[in-house]
C-alpha cells in the first residue's frame, strides 16, 4: 500500500491546477479518496474529525450488502436448475446466477458512475460517492431477466432526474436505487412482472442440463396471493416452479422466485447486523418498519374478506422486498426522517403503508417500494412536525416555570 501511495503522491501534480491532466482532477480525486482516507483536515468551523468519511461509510452499507447479494447470484442459478430439473451441484449453480448477475452490476455502475464522473467534470467538483450503494442496489431489486439495455436507461433517468437536479449526494428527496425500479416498472411493466422474469430458463452459459418444463411457472409468492380467489380463503398455499408447496421457512431462507437480492431474510438479517452494529443504520427506523407491516398485517387478518388480507404478519415480513426495504432502503440516511422521533413515525408508515398497498392493489403486490417512495416525500414533513412540538414543549415548560 505505500508504494501505492508513493505513485499517487508522484502523478498527483498532473492533476492539479496547471497540470497537464488537470481537467481530470475530480476523476484522480475520487480514486485517490476510493483507496486512501483523506489526510487534510478542515481549518475553521466545528467539524468532527474521524475517519469514517462518506466512502468509508458506503463501502459498509457494500459489505453488508454482500450476503444478500451472493445468495441471490445462487438462488438464481437454483430457481434455473428446479425449473429445468438438473441439478449440477454447488458451484455450477452459483455460477450459473453470477455470470447471469455480474453483467447488470457493471452496467449499473458504468452508467451511474460516467454519469457523476461527467457531472463532477462539468461543475468542477468532487466526485459524489452515493452511487457506491445504489449502483450494487440497482441490480438487486430488478427480475433477473431484465434487460441490461433497460437498467442502463433507467440508471441514467434516475442519477440524473432523481439526483443530479436537486444537487447530487445528499441532496435527493428520493432513494435512487428505488427511482430506478419505479421507472422499469411504469416504463416497461412487461418486463418487470409476470410469471417468467423471476426465473431464468435459458442455459445461456452451458452451465446446466435438461430442458425447460412445460407449464412452469416463476410467478412470486406475492403474484399468486394477489390473483387468488376468494373461494380459496384458509385453504390457499403458495408453490415453487414445478407447484411444489412453499412454507414460511421457505420464505425466511430465500430459495423461492423473486429480485435477486430480495428473497433471502437470512442473509438480509446478517446486513442488518452489520450496519445496526457498525452505527450507520438506525434501529429505529429499521425496527419501527417491522412493527408498522405486522401491526397493519394483524388488523387485515381480523377482516380477512380477500386471500391477501389472511396472510400473516410474519410472512408479510418474510415476502417480497418487505425486509430488504426495511433493512438497506428506508434507514437511507438522505430520503428517511432524522430526528429520532421521526425515526419511529417514518418507519411504522412505511412498513404500514406497504401491507396496505399489498393488500388492496391486486395489480401490485410487492408495496414496499411505492411505500418507501411515498414516505420519501412526506419525510421532510415528519421532520418538521416533530421539531415543532419539541420546540412548543420547550415554550410551555418556561411559560409554567415562570
Amino acid at each position: 500500500m505505500k508504494a501505492l501511495r508513493n505513485y499517487l503522491d508522484k502523478i498527483k501534480p498532473n492533476f492539479e491546477e496547471g497540470g497537464k491532466f488537470a481537467m481530470f482532477r475530480s476523476v484522480f480525486d475520487g480514486f485517490e479518496t476510493f483507496l486512501f482516507v483523506p489526510n487534510s483536515t478542515s481549518k475553521t468551523g466545528v467539524h468532527i474529525h474521524d475517519s469514517i468519511d462518506s466512502k468509508r461509510t458506503m463501502i459498509v452499507v457494500v459489505i453488508a450488502l454482500l450476503p444478500a447479494l451472493l445468495f441471490g447470484m445462487y438462488n438464481v442459478g437454483y430457481q434455473h436448475n428446479l425449473a429445468i430439473g438438473a441439478n449440477p451441484g454447488f458451484w455450477a449453480t452459483f455460477a450459473f446466477g453470477l455470470l447471469a448477475v455480474l453483467p447488470k452490476i457493471i452496467v449499473s455502475y458504468v452508467v451511474g458512475l460516467g454519469i457523476e464522473f461527467a457531472v463532477a467534470q462539468w461543475k468542477k467538483e468532487e466526485i459524489q460517492e452515493g452511487f457506491l450503494v445504489s449502483g450494487i442496489l440497482i441490480p438487486m431489486i430488478v427480475p433477473v431477466d431484465t434487460p441490461l439495455w433497460m437498467i442502463a436507461v433507467a440508471t441514467a433517468f434516475a442519477v440524473i432526474f432523481a439526483k443530479e437536479v436537486f444537487g447530487g449526494t445528499g441532496y435527493n428527496i428520493f432513494n435512487v436505487a428505488l427511482v430506478t425500479r419505479v421507472f422499469l416498472f411504469f416504463a416497461y411493466p412487461a418486463a418487470m412482472s409476470g410469471d417468467q422474469v423471476f426465473v431464468r430458463t435459458s442455459d445461456t452459459f452451458g452451465l446446466g442440463a435438461g430442458q425447460v418444463v412445460d407449464g412452469y411457472s416463476g410467478a412470486t409468492p406475492l403474484g399468486q396471493i394477489a390473483i387468488a380467489g376468494k373461494e380459496l380463503i384458509g385453504n390457499f398455499q403458495t408453490v415453487d416452479v414445478l407447484g411444489n408447496p412453499i412454507s414460511t421457512w421457505d420464505y425466511f431462507v430465500g430459495l423461492i422466485p423473486g429480485s435477486i437480492g430480495e428473497t433471502s431474510v437470512i442473509a438480509i438479517l446478517i446486513g442488518a447486523a452489520i450496519l445496526l452494529f457498525t452505527g450507520i443504520a438506525s434501529w429505529k427506523t429499521m425496527g419501527s418498519v417491522f412493527v408498522g407491516g405486522a401491526v397493519m398485517a394483524a388488523i387485515f387478518n381480523m377482516i380477512g374478506t380477500t386471500v391477501a388480507m389472511t396472510v400473516s404478519p410474519i410472512d408479510h415480513l418474510f415476502l417480497g422486498g418487505f425486509a430488504f426495504g426495511a433493512v438497506f432502503m428506508a434507514t437511507d440516511p438522505v430520503t428517511s426522517a432524522r430526528t429520532e422521533t421521526g425515526k419511529f413515525i417514518y418507519g411504522f408508515l412505511v412498513g404500514a403503508m406497504a401491507v396496505i398497498i399489498r393488500v388492496l392493489n391486486p395489480g401490485y403486490p410487492e408495496g414496499m417500494m411505492l411505500a418507501i417512495l411515498l414516505m420519501n416525500a412526506f419525510a421532510p414533513l415528519i421532520d418538521y412536525y416533530v421539531v415543532e412540538a419539541n420546540v412548543n414543549r420547550r415554550l410551555n415548560r418556561v411559560k409554567l416555570n415562570k
